[in-house]
């Protein structure tokens, strides 16, 4: 039977999922059986899922001796550290270390386009006979990361990382927060880009401004929260002969393992993520898990024990960005006839 119509017009054999010879160029025998078009297909994982048997980042048993971490946060908008008397912080209970960018071995930086975004608020020490907690550095947004408390449990570094304000001394500085405002004022991240399709330079204006009717308007666009199930976490193994092992819950295995190997300052080979499966993502896990990688790592080869870092939901919810929010302002140039013209 030659497959000239479709398979309800080729008799019994094709609706019973019988093979049928499709003729042609080349001539081949198909089994509708085992067509995908149509048929629902199991998910690899699904018989895992179902029975809550699915490992995740935070059910793969923990190493003997693995640390904790927890990260400290920036309790202003915007500001300038002054101070940050990080022995009252290593002096919590339980605290193992605490760690500044100034432990950072290589870039402090994990920004996925432009290179401006810290793994941990840039610091400078500042040289002072009497006093050797100064320092200075710039804050940038309500919990940015400023520390990270590696500590023996995950209770005991979120204990410590929670009270980070009484150490810090910062200067508030006036913060930029509608976006409108900012663009208006010209501080804008990268430089106002402008895309125009017209028939010839300046036609689009002049037929707007020609018009017998001209219409304006605006739309927004609220942001939006990514919030997959499944938090940011991340822990590193370190091992043998200068390399780290990192289970990261990413969308990114590759980007992690070269923001990973530039804040340690090492080759890309010596670094190695997996991720075997993440609880969710949307574009949330795509760069932004990198900071919380980059953190786990630096903090397990500094000390030389595996180091977990587990974000809380709110934690999760100030460090990372979102989907961003959008304003759009259009004008339209309409002829007497409502006819539009640009």
């Amino acid at each position: 039977m030659t497959g000239d119509g479709p398979i309800a017009d080729r008799g019994p054999d094709a609706a019973r999922g019988e093979p049928v010879s499709i003729t042609g160029p080349q001539e081949a025998v198909m089994d509708l059986n085992e067509a995908v078009m149509g048929r629902p297909v199991v998910h690899e994982s699904a018989h895992l899922h179902v029975a809550g048997a699915a490992p995740f980042t935070d059910d793969v048993p923990e190493v003997a001796g693995t640390l904790h971490a927890a990260l400290g946060l920036s309790p202003v908008a915007r500001g300038r550290l002054t101070r940050f008397d990080i022995d009252w912080m290593r002096a919590q209970p339980d605290v193992v270390a605490v760690l500044t960018a100034l432990d950072v071995p290589g870039r402090n930086d994990c920004g996925a386009i432009l290179q401006d975004e810290p793994i941990l608020a840039s610091l400078e020490r500042v040289a002072n006979d009497t006093d050797n907690h100064r320092m200075q550095g710039e804050l940038r947004y309500l919990g940015q990361p400023v520390c990270a408390v590696i500590a023996r449990t995950r209770e005991a570094a979120r204990r410590a990382a929670a009270q980070v304000a009484q150490a810090l001394t910062i200067e508030p500085l006036p913060a930029m927060l509608d976006p409108l405002a900012a663009a208006e004022a010209g501080q804008t991240v990268v430089p106002v880009m402008r895309l125009a399709r017209e028939s010839a330079p300046g036609a689009a204006a002049t037929a707007i401004e020609t018009a017998a009717h001209r219409l304006q308007g605006r739309l927004t666009l609220g942001g939006q929260e990514q919030f997959y199930l499944e938090g940011q976490i991340s822990y590193a193994l370190p091992g043998e002969d200068r390399s780290v092992l990192v289970l990261c819950s990413t969308q990114h295995p590759s980007e992690m393992q070269h923001l990973v190997a530039q804040a340690l300052d090492w080759s890309s080979n010596q670094i190695q993520v997996q991720c075997r499966r993440m609880g969710g993502g949307f574009g949330g896990k795509e760069s932004q898990s990198a900071p919380f990688a980059c953190i786990a790592a630096v903090a397990a080869v500094k000390l030389g024990r595996p180091v977990k870092l587990r974000l809380d939901r709110d934690d999760d919810f100030l460090i990372t960005g979102r989907r961003h929010c959008f304003w759009t302002t259009s004008m339209s140039g309409l002829m007497s006839r409502v006819e539009s013209r640009a």
